[in-house]
């Protein structure tokens, strides 16, 4: 089963991602760290990653594209969660069309819709374990006392995003809507997108996101 996690900055995909990992045995393909993989394994593909990179350029969709190719041919999964891409229209369709040459396809869209007011306000009290990206949050899931992250057991690691600021996080929230609205459409009108609510408590995200794909 191969799913698409739609949401803004901070709407919780990567601990979703991190869930249906754990218990589904699907593979994250996250456009951020599948180019820090590749620039770092020195494939050919890996090789031009670095050099445009190091160059300053923009990550074409082409490379994207010829990177998830490369997972879905040598990545032995029961299905794949995209985090991050597709991010356009053009991009929807080239992977779309990917899938089809592969023999795979797209089985479900989840969109997980949030209040922007909620977001900017959990997404302000976040913080990180450096060490595994376990998030905390000073409201609902405090840092542990003793400085030891509940997940891998690393001391000293948590760190806060410079930009989770009210004032950054609104422009990331309007970039996000111009870009991703298109998207909505896109999968709404191919009877593929299912809303679910973001902000709920992460075990009832976790139920609703079940029932999507399990139905």
């Amino acid at each position: 089963m191969n799913i698409i996690l739609l949401g803004p900055p901070g709407a919780g995909k990567g601990t979703q991602a991190r869930h249906l990992v754990e218990t589904r045995g699907m593979v994250q393909l996250s456009t951020g760290d599948m180019l820090r993989a590749a620039k770092d394994s020195g494939s050919e593909m890996g090789k031009v990653v670095a050099d445009v990179m190091a160059r300053g350029a923009l990550v074409t969709d082409e490379i994207v594209i010829g990177l998830i190719r490369e997972q879905l041919n040598t990545v032995n999964a029961k299905g794949f969660i995209f985090d991050g891409f597709p991010r356009t229209l053009a991009q929807a369709d080239a992977l779309t069309e990917l899938l089809k040459n592969e023999g795979e396809s797209l089985d479900a869209v989840v969109e997980m819709e949030v209040d922007d007011e909620a977001l900017v306000a959990r997404i302000t009290a976040r913080s990180t374990c450096g060490g595994c990206g376990e998030v905390y949050n000073d409201n609902t899931k405090p840092e542990p006392v003793d400085g030891k992250c509940s997940n891998c057991g690393e001391a000293g690691k948590f760190q806060r995003r410079a930009d989770d600021n009210e004032e950054s996080l609104k422009t990331r929230l309007m970039e996000y809507y111009k870009k991703t609205s298109p998207l909505i459409g896109y999968y709404y009108a191919k009877e593929m997108l299912t809303r679910i609510d973001g902000l709920g408590a992460i075990e009832k995200v976790q139920g609703d996101i079940a029932a999507v794909l399990d139905k």
